[in-house]
């Protein structure tokens, strides 16, 4: 600690909290032990009677806590993503963007295990809004090591960004809607408005929408056309069970897709079917997406319209955490549906 004048301490530590009385209205602290003093506060410590401060002084090898959480902040901070300024050497990390969050679990770990550093996170692969909290990091000692940040730097070599919000892509939706009693009128589609909705959510919208009869040939040669025609993303709804009469599961296959899954380890969604036309995803939807709030479908669409590969072990990896608890008030994706 260092004794100096009130006025010649611009941009020195404050090594103890300033405690500010106010008969009858406030007693407490003005500024806290770690403070760095700016200019406008000069005025203010010479009114509650600070002539002089105590100020800490900085070794060499030493950062103060804001300075060291701002270029943690820049280190760990990939694209789509930002920081707040400091407070009491602490940040919150925010979406730059609406996407898909991204988060190094292993990374995470790492630095964490480093010491020193409180750096937490919410769950990744999930829709995240705007401005929406990530995380935050805090320095927990009021001077850290400058070596710890060499630290970070080594464990985040080469191996990418720790956080980062992937932004949706607007892709051409091609929905073919299977089932006779559906195709011959003898009910409404309800499964259309569904799909629909949900593409609006990333805003996408269907351009072509097909209904057909429960026949394999039918079904194939819709699906094909569709890729013809260039369609970004195709979704063939129903006939998904191991009923002998629904034929979705068997016109996918023949058209020469590549199954990544046909079954998922996720409640509900069991039935759905995962796989590529091409370059193209092609999704084989069960009953379950039309009236459950929530499902795989709803878990993969993120990933999908990230420009994400879904593979097979994307796919296991979410039975962890795939059981929706199906709550009377839904707080989806703020739960733990579908966060492995």
């Amino acid at each position: 600690m260092r004794r100096i004048k009130t006025q010649e301490a611009i941009g020195m530590v404050i090594g103890h909290d300033v405690t500010e009385i106010v008969p009858g209205e406030f007693k407490g602290a003005a500024f806290r032990k770690g403070h760095v003093i700016k200019k406008e506060d000069i005025e203010k410590l010479l009114r509650i009677g600070k002539e002089h401060i105590y100020a800490m002084e900085l070794q060499e090898d030493e950062l103060h806590e804001d300075e060291a959480a701002l270029i943690i902040g820049e280190l760990v901070c990939g694209d789509g993503v930002c920081f707040s300024d400091t407070n009491e050497g602490k940040i919150n990390i925010i979406a730059k963007q609406k996407g898909l969050l991204k988060i190094d679990k292993e990374l995470l770990y790492e630095i964490n295990n480093l010491g020193d550093i409180c750096l937490a996170t919410i769950h990744g692969n999930r829709v995240i809004e705007k401005d929406g909290l990530l995380g935050g990091c805090r320095v927990i000692p009021l001077v850290i090591k400058k070596k710890k940040i060499v630290e970070i730097k080594k464990v985040l070599k080469g191996r990418g960004s720790l956080i980062e919000v992937k932004p949706f892509n607007e892709l051409t939706v091609g929905l073919i809607i299977t089932g006779s009693e559906v195709y011959k009128e003898r009910i409404k589609d309800t499964f259309g408005p569904v799909i629909e909705k949900k593409m609006r959510g990333f805003h996408s919208k269907i351009v072509k929408k097909t209904i057909v009869p429960d026949e394999m040939e039918i079904i194939k040669k819709a699906i094909l056309e569709y890729k013809r025609e260039g369609l970004e993303f195709i979704i063939v709804t129903g006939g998904m069970s191991v009923d002998p009469d629904d034929k979705t599961p068997g016109a996918i296959k023949s058209t020469g897709a590549d199954i990544i899954s046909y079954g998922t380890p996720v409640l509900p969604g069991a039935m759905l079917l995962m796989s590529y036309l091409g370059d193209t995803p092609v999704l084989g939807l069960p009953g379950c997406v039309m009236f459950a709030h929530n499902t795989v479908f709803d878990l993969l669409l993120p990933r999908i319209f990230a420009g994400e590969k879904i593979v097979k072990r994307d796919i296991i990896s979410l039975g962890y955490g795939g059981q929706c608890l199906k709550c009377n008030v839904c707080n989806f994706p703020n739960c733990h549906f579908g966060k492995c």
